[in-house]
Protein backbone atom coordinates (compact mmCIF):
# COMPACT_ATOMS: atom_id res chain seq x y z
CA UNK A 1 0.00 0.00 0.00
CA UNK A 2 1.25 3.47 -0.85
CA UNK A 3 0.77 5.99 1.40
CA UNK A 4 1.57 9.84 0.78
CA UNK A 5 3.23 12.57 3.42
CA UNK A 6 2.68 16.21 3.93
CA UNK A 7 4.96 17.70 6.18
CA UNK A 8 3.39 21.00 7.07
CA UNK A 9 4.69 24.44 8.82
CA UNK A 10 7.89 24.06 7.60
CA UNK A 11 10.14 26.98 8.09
CA UNK A 12 13.72 26.73 7.22
CA UNK A 13 15.38 25.46 4.24
CA UNK A 14 17.13 22.55 6.72
CA UNK A 15 13.88 20.89 7.63
CA UNK A 16 12.02 21.74 3.77
CA UNK A 17 15.20 20.03 2.23
CA UNK A 18 14.88 17.06 4.55
CA UNK A 19 11.21 16.50 3.99
CA UNK A 20 11.34 16.69 0.02
CA UNK A 21 14.71 14.49 0.50
CA UNK A 22 12.64 12.10 2.31
CA UNK A 23 10.18 11.51 0.14
CA UNK A 24 7.15 13.73 1.17
CA UNK A 25 4.99 14.09 -1.36
CA UNK A 26 3.69 17.72 -0.26
CA UNK A 27 5.06 20.37 1.91
CA UNK A 28 2.99 23.32 3.97
CA UNK A 29 3.66 26.37 4.64
CA UNK A 30 1.55 28.32 7.24
CA UNK A 31 0.03 31.58 6.91
CA UNK A 32 -1.36 32.38 10.17
CA UNK A 33 -0.04 34.61 12.69
CA UNK A 34 -1.18 33.24 15.72
CA UNK A 35 0.33 30.26 14.67
CA UNK A 36 4.41 29.37 15.73
CA UNK A 37 4.66 28.17 12.10
CA UNK A 38 3.47 31.18 10.63
CA UNK A 39 6.22 32.75 8.12
CA UNK A 40 6.55 35.68 5.92
CA UNK A 41 5.46 36.22 2.18
CA UNK A 42 9.17 36.55 1.43
CA UNK A 43 9.84 33.71 3.40
CA UNK A 44 7.57 31.72 1.32
CA UNK A 45 8.95 32.39 -1.70
CA UNK A 46 12.43 31.79 -0.89
CA UNK A 47 11.73 28.11 0.35
CA UNK A 48 8.72 27.59 -2.48
CA UNK A 49 11.63 27.97 -4.88
CA UNK A 50 13.15 25.21 -3.39
CA UNK A 51 10.53 22.66 -4.09
CA UNK A 52 10.88 20.47 -7.15
CA UNK A 53 7.99 20.24 -9.74
CA UNK A 54 7.62 16.93 -8.24
CA UNK A 55 6.45 17.91 -4.83
CA UNK A 56 3.17 19.97 -4.07
CA UNK A 57 3.25 23.23 -2.25
CA UNK A 58 0.65 24.03 0.07
CA UNK A 59 -0.17 26.71 1.66
CA UNK A 60 -2.21 26.72 4.77
CA UNK A 61 -5.11 29.55 5.51
CA UNK A 62 -7.47 30.42 8.26
CA UNK A 63 -10.28 32.72 6.72
CA UNK A 64 -8.24 34.52 4.45
CA UNK A 65 -9.68 37.43 2.64
CA UNK A 66 -8.96 38.01 -1.14
CA UNK A 67 -5.63 40.51 -0.65
CA UNK A 68 -3.80 38.14 1.60
CA UNK A 69 -4.78 35.21 -0.80
CA UNK A 70 -3.41 37.44 -3.91
CA UNK A 71 -0.52 38.54 -1.36
CA UNK A 72 0.85 35.11 -1.09
CA UNK A 73 -0.23 33.52 -4.24
CA UNK A 74 1.87 35.99 -6.50
CA UNK A 75 5.09 34.64 -4.63
CA UNK A 76 4.44 31.81 -7.20
CA UNK A 77 5.34 29.14 -4.32
CA UNK A 78 1.60 27.46 -3.65
CA UNK A 79 0.40 25.06 -5.70
CA UNK A 80 -2.77 24.25 -3.23
CA UNK A 81 -4.43 26.26 -0.68
CA UNK A 82 -5.39 24.87 2.59
CA UNK A 83 -8.64 26.33 3.98
CA UNK A 84 -8.40 25.75 7.63
CA UNK A 85 -11.14 28.21 9.33
CA UNK A 86 -14.69 28.52 9.66
CA UNK A 87 -14.84 29.07 5.73
CA UNK A 88 -18.29 28.43 4.41
CA UNK A 89 -18.96 26.50 0.95
CA UNK A 90 -19.62 29.17 -0.69
CA UNK A 91 -16.28 30.57 0.43
CA UNK A 92 -14.93 28.09 -0.56
CA UNK A 93 -15.79 27.80 -3.87
CA UNK A 94 -15.25 31.52 -4.56
CA UNK A 95 -11.87 30.54 -3.38
CA UNK A 96 -11.33 28.09 -6.14
CA UNK A 97 -12.79 30.02 -8.46
CA UNK A 98 -11.03 33.49 -8.08
CA UNK A 99 -7.48 31.81 -7.65
CA UNK A 100 -7.87 28.79 -9.73
CA UNK A 101 -5.77 26.54 -8.08
CA UNK A 102 -7.07 23.55 -6.15
CA UNK A 103 -8.31 23.99 -2.85
CA UNK A 104 -8.26 21.62 0.04
CA UNK A 105 -10.93 22.38 3.00
CA UNK A 106 -10.31 20.81 6.42
CA UNK A 107 -12.80 19.33 8.26
CA UNK A 108 -12.64 19.55 12.14
CA UNK A 109 -13.88 15.79 13.76
CA UNK A 110 -14.65 15.26 16.97
CA UNK A 111 -17.77 13.11 16.64
CA UNK A 112 -19.04 10.80 13.70
CA UNK A 113 -21.73 14.02 12.57
CA UNK A 114 -18.67 16.16 12.05
CA UNK A 115 -16.98 13.82 9.04
CA UNK A 116 -21.08 13.35 7.81
CA UNK A 117 -21.62 17.29 7.61
CA UNK A 118 -18.44 18.19 6.55
CA UNK A 119 -18.74 15.65 3.39
CA UNK A 120 -22.10 16.39 2.68
CA UNK A 121 -20.96 20.21 3.23
CA UNK A 122 -17.87 20.60 0.71
CA UNK A 123 -17.44 17.51 -1.69
CA UNK A 124 -19.15 19.53 -4.02
CA UNK A 125 -17.23 22.34 -4.13
CA UNK A 126 -13.36 21.31 -2.65
CA UNK A 127 -11.04 19.58 -4.47
CA UNK A 128 -10.11 17.52 -1.57
CA UNK A 129 -10.37 17.27 2.17
CA UNK A 130 -8.56 17.23 5.69
CA UNK A 131 -9.70 15.60 9.04
CA UNK A 132 -8.30 16.85 11.50
CA UNK A 133 -8.73 17.16 15.42
CA UNK A 134 -11.13 19.59 16.49
CA UNK A 135 -9.44 20.03 19.58
CA UNK A 136 -6.97 22.62 20.55
CA UNK A 137 -5.97 26.03 20.96
CA UNK A 138 -5.44 26.49 17.01
CA UNK A 139 -6.99 25.85 14.23
CA UNK A 140 -4.04 22.95 13.27
CA UNK A 141 -0.72 21.75 14.98
CA UNK A 142 -2.22 21.08 18.22
CA UNK A 143 -0.93 17.23 18.46
CA UNK A 144 -3.62 16.08 19.25
CA UNK A 145 -5.52 12.92 17.67
CA UNK A 146 -9.02 12.41 17.24
CA UNK A 147 -10.92 9.15 17.36
CA UNK A 148 -9.61 7.51 14.13
CA UNK A 149 -12.35 4.79 14.09
CA UNK A 150 -14.71 7.19 13.49
CA UNK A 151 -13.37 7.29 9.68
CA UNK A 152 -12.99 3.48 9.93
CA UNK A 153 -14.75 2.21 6.74
CA UNK A 154 -16.15 5.55 5.62
CA UNK A 155 -16.49 6.11 2.16
CA UNK A 156 -15.54 9.41 1.20
CA UNK A 157 -16.11 11.18 -2.39
CA UNK A 158 -12.78 12.88 -2.25
CA UNK A 159 -8.81 12.48 -2.04
CA UNK A 160 -8.54 12.87 1.82
CA UNK A 161 -5.75 14.09 4.15
CA UNK A 162 -5.48 12.80 7.65
CA UNK A 163 -4.34 14.99 10.18
CA UNK A 164 -3.83 15.43 13.77
CA UNK A 165 -1.83 13.91 16.33
CA UNK A 166 0.10 12.01 13.52
CA UNK A 167 4.04 10.74 15.24
CA UNK A 168 6.00 8.31 13.81
CA UNK A 169 5.14 6.06 16.63
CA UNK A 170 1.91 6.00 15.82
CA UNK A 171 1.28 6.75 11.92
CA UNK A 172 0.86 3.04 10.86
CA UNK A 173 -1.62 2.36 13.83
CA UNK A 174 -3.70 5.40 12.05
CA UNK A 175 -3.37 4.35 8.59
CA UNK A 176 -4.53 0.56 9.59
CA UNK A 177 -7.81 1.95 11.41
CA UNK A 178 -8.74 4.68 8.81
CA UNK A 179 -7.87 3.50 5.83
CA UNK A 180 -6.13 6.99 4.66
CA UNK A 181 -3.72 6.70 1.65
CA UNK A 182 -2.52 10.37 2.41
CA UNK A 183 -1.35 11.90 6.28
CA UNK A 184 0.08 15.24 7.01
CA UNK A 185 1.81 15.77 9.99
CA UNK A 186 3.15 19.22 11.90
CA UNK A 187 3.36 18.85 15.42
CA UNK A 188 4.33 15.39 15.24
CA UNK A 189 8.08 16.25 13.84
CA UNK A 190 8.83 18.89 15.98
CA UNK A 191 11.56 18.94 18.64
CA UNK A 192 9.41 22.19 20.80
CA UNK A 193 6.47 24.18 19.37
CA UNK A 194 6.77 25.28 16.26
CA UNK A 195 10.85 23.92 15.65
CA UNK A 196 10.52 21.05 12.73
CA UNK A 197 13.35 18.23 13.46
CA UNK A 198 15.43 16.82 10.33
CA UNK A 199 16.00 13.36 12.08
CA UNK A 200 11.73 13.53 13.20
CA UNK A 201 10.89 14.31 9.68
CA UNK A 202 12.73 11.39 8.18
CA UNK A 203 12.02 9.34 11.39
CA UNK A 204 8.14 9.66 10.31
CA UNK A 205 8.59 9.65 6.13
CA UNK A 206 10.62 6.32 6.62
CA UNK A 207 7.58 5.25 8.53
CA UNK A 208 5.13 5.50 6.34
CA UNK A 209 7.46 4.46 3.22
CA UNK A 210 7.67 0.88 5.39
CA UNK A 211 3.66 0.09 5.14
Amino acid sequence: MTVETKICGLSTPETLDAAVSGGARWVGFVTYPRSPRHISTALLRTLGARVPKSVGRVGLFVDPDDALLDERLATGAIDMLQLHGSETPERVAAVKQRTGKHVMKVIKVAKPEDVERGVTAYASVADRLMFDTADGTLPGGNAKAFDWTILSGRTVPLPWFLAGGLTPDNVAEAVRVTGARIVDVSSGVESSRGVKSVELIRAFLNRVKAL
